[in-house]
């Protein structure tokens, strides 16, 4: 079941970030840190209405946002559409052990569909530049990969960014 994050969410999706860390880390990923994702970008993302949580089993294994704000780094961006009525995914994340079984498919599935009844024009997102699978996964929705914007505080590689027009 996908819903809404809630505070009470927050130590649950803490612990599941930081094993998606651990686990990318452990194949010599270095996207996610100790500065990212954080427990106050998450409840930012509460107080906006913008975080989404995967349950199974009453139990948290997945997370994202949606987010209308266009974040200042991707100001650079060429992107396909105007600069309005786009909507943003960020902190896309399964679980390590739930990983491979077509989650991340439906977090996406529900966003994608979350644009279109909401008549967005199209879908932006960022990937690691050094995160292969991402990169495939984006790529084979029809995601269309447009230029690279930089986090400083994460890593010294670029991350790639996309845009599906709706």
């Amino acid at each position: 079941m996908i819903r809404k994050g809630e505070e009470g969410d927050l130590e649950s999706i803490i612990a599941m970030t930081t094993a998606c860390a651990r686990h990318m880390m452990k194949k010599g990923i270095f996207q996610w840190n100790d500065f990212y994702p954080n427990s106050s970008a998450f409840k930012n993302d509460i107080i906006r209405d913008e975080l989404y949580v995967l349950e199974r089993n009453e139990k948290i294994i997945g997370c994202f946002v949606i987010s209308t704000f266009m974040d200042k780094e991707y100001s650079p961006i060429q992107w396909l559409t105007a600069n309005r009525n786009n909507i943003y995914i960020h902190r896309l994340a399964v679980h390590p052990t739930f990983q491979g079984k077509g989650h991340a498919q439906r977090l996406m599935d529900f966003a994608e569909q979350y644009a279109i009844e909401n008549n967005y024009i199209s879908i932006r997102l960022d990937t690691f530049s050094q995160n292969k699978k991402n990169q495939k996964f984006y790529e084979l929705r029809g995601y269309k990969r447009l230029g690279d914007i930089y986090f400083p505080r994460q890593s010294e590689y670029p991350f790639h960014c996309y845009e599906l027009i709706l």
